[in-house]
């Protein structure tokens, strides 16, 4: 029952823990989802805010752009501008207030006509004029011309313009070239990928925006986007347990928490980056890390249109994914398993807590009333058991229960009066086999009486369980061999003997004719040469019975003699011994129980020299194999039930005994436990025969094991016993 709860209560644990862990994953599922779609609308708003504001731009510079087709731009070009001795042209620095206009670089070798300077008019009063409110949010506003012309507002550099190198160019760099027919043919606006501003070491990233009038590129819009706070946010601001990431459609890996970018370097991607990490990152990347990015970009790239939250199950993660509107990035939410997992092992454990406290309540229940209600009624019987084995037959035991026990009780009284009645005939037919038979029993009675004695002295109560467990196999052939002694008694026609000497007397005065004429008289003598040879028969096959029970008994008395050498360790005592005899004498002792369940036995015994051994050991161990290979037989068809017992001598000083039967069969994982103390697979066992014998076996310097190949294949037990005690020494030493 103890089991059946244990059991209950583990899957009980492990439902809790599925719907524990089904449910934190859907709330997580749903929180992932939240967060990045919150996440999402607050960082894309600057990119959307950058793109409207060059929706802005584009407009008003397409109408200064016209503006100045219908006037001259020479007097204000040359008031606001001037060439440097370097080739190059920028603001004029008398009145140039860098912290409140745009700064101009003309590079070298622009051809400068009125068309040009028409532009570079347009852009500039575009700028100082959108410039400073574009400045709250952004760090600069710049329109740039195609000849590479850079016109831009940023107060934090207010001389930068001025103190530009003059071989300074743009025409190569990406937030110019994105803007060019060939590589934008959509002519829309593009964002870089994030770059370090080598003055400032601030990372950024520019949005830049085509300008085509009349069919021609005319300038290019631009902003720089600061991502120092944005990188911080995705970092630091995460859910309980996870880690964010953003990163380009085209795989260019912009921020991630333990991947750092090196000041100076390019922009990482994930896909296809051959460079050396070290030269890029400030810390080492191992290349499982290099797989898990491909592997969440991959699974990103793949997901279907309106999927938020994704498996990545060669790593164990979930991921939620939210685009971020105008620059096209994913921000990426990570979130391993194990987050889930070990919440839901947290809770799993109080409801296992909780199962284990109501387990161990429900076994001190039982306990105390398995011990009330069975164990001191079946002390009883088992003391019970004791006396009518020393001949006590007066046993009282409680017959007013309702229940099995008390029919038990019941049923053995009855029992007790049966064998009681039958040893009073057995007494009256044979006087000598009485005395014989109460000897003996006052020697068991004696042997149990010391036996309980000393249980109760040691406190040790498994010391009768094994003594009811061996002698009980005994007891079962001593009262199957004083059974069929008393029903050959009882089948003794000893009333033929005195209607003879009847018929005798009768005629003893003409005896000798009676004898040789009479029909009657002449069957006299050959009736009693018959019952002369029969009688005979009888009294061997009593003697050989009565010498088996005496053969019993004093295995009775030996057995207990082991198991007070349980509680105390005397030397012990050895003999020269005749396996194949002992062997035998097993057999018999089983034989009535093996002959009611049809066991065939088949023996194999080879002609091996006497051994220096305990012999009422050896047969407690050889009657216990012999009788669980009967019960292992049980399920087997009566005709199909085998049982084959072998003697073999292997090596001059090892001799091995092998039981094997066509039983049940033992399972692989039941082998390294089936000697284990209290381990049993019959409901009736109580497993403490195969513990004790293997016990017994070492002390003799043997070995007990066992093989089966499985379910319904058989087992074979082997016991291994030395040739000499010298040999057992020397192993137990070893």
């Amino acid at each position: 029952m103890g089991v059946r709860i244990a059991v209950i209560i583990a899957l009980t644990t492990l439902l809790s823990y599925l719907h524990i862990y089904n449910s934190l994953l859907a709330e997580t599922r749903a929180t992932m989802e939240r967060s990045v779609v919150d996440r999402s609308e607050r960082e894309q708003a600057i990119f959307v805010l950058a793109e409207d504001n060059h929706a802005i731009l584009k407009k008003a510079l397409e109408e200064r752009l016209r503006f100045w087709r219908e006037q001259d731009p020479q007097p204000l070009f040359d008031r606001l501008f001037v060439s440097r001795p370097d080739g190059t042209i920028r603001n004029n620095p008398q009145g140039f207030d860098g912290t409140q206009m745009p700064g101009v670089y003309v590079p070298r070798g622009v051809t400068v006509d009125a068309d040009f300077r028409r532009r570079l008019l347009a852009a500039y009063e575009v700028v100082i004029q959108y410039g400073p409110a574009f400045h709250v949010r952004f760090m600069n506003t710049g329109v740039m011309l195609p000849e590479g012309v850079v016109v831009g507002y940023w107060p934090e550099g207010p001389n930068y313009f001025l103190e530009l190198d003059p071989s300074f160019s743009v025409l190569n760099l990406e937030y110019f070239t994105l803007a060019l027919p060939e590589n934008n043919p959509k002519r829309e606006s593009s964002w870089t990928g994030v770059f370090e501003d080598a003055p400032t070491k601030t990372w950024m990233v520019t949005v830049a925006t085509p300008l085509d009038l009349d069919g021609r590129h005319v300038a290019t819009l631009s902003h720089d986007v600061l991502l120092n706070e944005l990188m911080g946010r995705t970092l630091s601001d995460h859910l309980p347990g996870a880690y964010n990431i953003l990163f380009r459609d085209d795989g260019h890996l912009i921020a991630h928490p333990k991947l750092q970018m090196k000041s100076g370097a390019e922009a990482y991607n994930i896909l296809n980056d051959t460079r050396n990490p070290e030269a890029v990152f400030t810390q080492a990347i191992t290349e499982r890390q290099r797989a898990h990015l491909r592997a969440i970009f991959k699974r990103v790239e793949a997901r279907a249109p309106g999927e938020v939250v994704l498996e990545v199950p060669e790593f164990d993660e979930y991921i939620a994914v939210a685009r971020l509107e105008g620059a096209g990035w994913n921000f990426v939410t990570v979130m391993p398993k194990q987050v889930v997992t070990s919440a839901a092992i947290r809770a799993a454990r109080y409801v296992l807590l909780f199962g284990v406290l109501s387990l161990l309540m429900e076994l001190a229940i039982m306990y105390w009333v398995l011990k009330q209600q069975i164990s001191h009624p079946l002390l009883d019987f088992t003391q019970a058991t004791t006396r009518l084995s020393a001949g006590e037959f007066n046993v009282g035991l409680d017959t007013s229960r309702a229940d099995e026990l008390g029919q038990l009780a019941l049923a053995f009284q009855r029992m007790a009066s049966e064998v009681q009645r039958r040893e009073e005939a057995l007494r009256l037919a044979n006087e000598g086999l009485e005395h014989r038979v109460e000897e003996r029993t006052r020697e068991l009675q004696e042997v149990h009486r010391q036996l309980v004695e000393t249980a109760r002295q040691v406190g040790r109560a498994e010391i009768a369980t094994n003594v009811l467990h061996n002698v009980g196999n005994v007891l079962t052939s001593v009262l199957t061999s004083s059974m069929l002694a008393r029903e050959r008694l009882a089948a003794l026609k000893l009333e033929n003997v005195a209607r003879v000497a009847d018929l005798l007397e009768e005629h003893k005065a003409d005896l000798s004719t009676f004898l040789t004429q009479d029909e009657r008289g002449r069957n006299v003598l050959p009736f009693l040469d018959q019952l002369g040879k029969h009688l005979l028969m009888e009294r061997q096959e009593l003697q050989t019975l009565l010498g088996d029970v005496s053969r019993h008994t004093e295995h009775i008395g030996a057995i207990v003699k082991l198991q007070q050498r349980y509680a105390r360790t005397p030397q012990q005592l050895f003999e020269p011994v005749q396996l194949s005899e002992l062997v035998e004498d097993a057999l018999r002792i089983n034989q009535a129980a093996l002959g009611r369940h049809a066991v065939a036995v088949a023996k194999n015994l080879s002609d091996v020299p006497p051994v220096l051994t305990e012999k009422h050991k050896v047969l407690m161990i050889l009657v216990n194999l012999i009788s669980n290979a009967k019960y292992a037989m049980d399920a087997v068809p009566e005709e199909q039930r085998r049982m084959s017992v072998s003697l073999v001598r292997p090596s001059a000083d090892r001799i091995l005994i092998e039981v094997r039967d066509n039983g049940v069969g033992i399972a692989p994982e039941m082998l390294t436990r089936i000697f284990q103390y209290g381990f049993t697979t019959r409901k009736e066992g109580h497993g403490f025969g195969l513990h004790s014998s293997a016990l017994a076996a070492q002390e003799l310097g043997g070995s007990l094991t066992v093989h089966s190949d499985g379910p319904g294949q058989g087992a074979t037990f082997t016991l291994e016993l030395p040739v000499t005690p010298q040999q057992r020494n020397e192993r137990l030493s070893a």
